[in-house]
Parts: structure tokens; C-alpha cells; sequence
């Protein structure tokens, strides 16, 4: 009963940032760069697990946010299904995302059709846009929720989007819920914004550290530049 009385009472990013931390500890991150003559060899690793964990909690931090963000729920949930649905085919092989690019890459197929590098580029970004909305609202709570989320889309994902995922995303933001409104809902029934900043801006250090390795991980097998339509 105490137990479901603290979790009642926690934050959603509380939540999130505990959930996180165990994820990342369990799965572990690897990232060693060593100097060869000129040419610089990179050995990257992506636990597929930790990484799904993570946006498993995204969803949930949208589902509680509700309808708002609907379009980008939708397109997270079919890009982690694409990626879990390789890795149950042979888990002692695609345990890492990696892996699964290397696949993807030799076989030509990594930018043709609905792949797992695709849904790994589209599920990085998808977390881009969430740090920088929080780091706008770390910033000034009083900030104008629309205007945040147009910002923190034109710099994370509206490079990448052709016009239908822009017209899209037009829609969605007029479903925008008020900063108050997101506020309490992140906010801990017995906690203040204090609070509330301080446990933000700790997500936010948990996060950075993966999205650079993800990003350095794009650039490794050209995914970069990946569009949209």
C-alpha cells in the first residue's frame, strides 16, 4: 500500500528518470574510438532492449499527456515494433541495434522501404524533439506551449520532414494542451516546480549522452540524412 502511495504521488519524469537510469545500467553503453594511422575506427554499441525501454517511456510520458501528440505516438510505436520484430528473430545475433544496421548496410537495404536504420533514425529524432521541448520549458514554464513545441519541432524534426509528415504535424499542434496543463501532469501530486525543474534538467543529462550516441551512430553508417516524404 505505501509502495502505491509513493507512486501515485511521484512525478511522471520521476518515473521516467528511475526507469531510465535502471534500463541504461542493465543494458550498458559502449563507445571506444581509437587512432590508426589517419583513419579514425569507431566501435559502437546499442543494446536493443535499453534502448526500446526508453522509448517504451516516451509513449507512456504521451499517453498521459493524451490526443495531443497522437501522430507522433503512432509513428514511434510502428518504428519500435520494427526494430523488436528483428531482434526476436535471432536475439542472440541482434541484441544490438548495430548489428542490425550493419545487416541493413552490406545488404543495400538501409534507405530503401520501411527498414529497422529508418525506424532507428525516426526513434532518435522522435527523443531529439522531446529533450529540446524540455529544455524550452526548463528554460520559462511560462512559455507559450505552442510556440515550444513549433520550436523544438523546426530544430529536430521539420529538417527531416517532406510536406505530408509536415502537414501532419500542422494538425497536431493545433491539439496543443496549455503549459499548466502539461505541467501538472509532469508535476508530482506532493511536489512544486522546483522540484519538478530539477528533476527535468536531470532527464535531460540522462539523455543527451544517448542521442549523441545515436547521432554519432547515424553518421557512422550515412543515415544522417535521412528524409521523409
Amino acid at each position: 500500500m505505501k509502495r502505491r502511495r509513493e507512486a501515485e504521488m511521484a512525478s511522471e519524469i520521476r518515473s521516467f528518470i528511475e526507469e531510465l537510469s535502471a534500463a541504461l545500467e542493465k543494458g550498458g553503453v559502449k563507445l571506444e574510438v581509437e587512432k590508426a594511422g589517419d583513419d579514425l575506427q569507431t566501435t559502437l554499441q546499442i543494446p536493443i532492449k535499453p534502448f526500446l525501454s526508453l522509448c517504451y517511456l516516451l509513449i507512456q510520458v504521451l499517453d498521459k499527456i493524451g490526443p495531443t501528440m497522437a501522430v507522433l505516438r503512432q509513428d514511434i510505436h510502428q518504428n519500435i515494433k520494427r526494430l523488436e520484430m528483428v531482434h526476436d528473430s535471432d536475439p542472440l545475433i541482434y541484441w544490438d541495434v548495430v548489428e542490425i544496421l550493419k545487416k541493413e548496410t552490406s545488404e543495400g537495404k538501409a534507405k530503401k522501404g520501411p527498414t529497422c536504420s529508418k525506424a532507428f533514425v525516426w526513434l532518435t529524432r522522435s527523443l531529439d524533439f522531446s529533450v529540446a521541448l524540455l529544455k524550452l520549458l526548463v528554460e520559462d514554464f511560462e512559455r507559450n506551449m505552442e510556440q515550444a513545441v513549433e520550436e523544438s519541432y523546426n530544430i529536430t524534426l521539420k529538417p527531416w520532414h517532406g510536406w505530408i509528415s509536415s502537414a501532419a504535424y500542422k494538425v497536431a499542434l493545433k491539439l496543443v494542451p496549455d503549459t499548466k496543463c502539461l505541467i501538472d501532469i509532469l508535476k508530482a501530486k506532493d511536489g512544486d516546480y522546483d522540484m519538478l525543474k530539477k528533476e527535468m534538467q536531470t532527464l535531460i543529462s540522462l539523455l543527451v549522452p544517448v542521442l549523441e550516441r545515436n547521432y554519432d551512430t547515424m553518421r557512422a553508417y550515412g543515415l544522417d540524412k535521412l528524409k521523409s516524404t
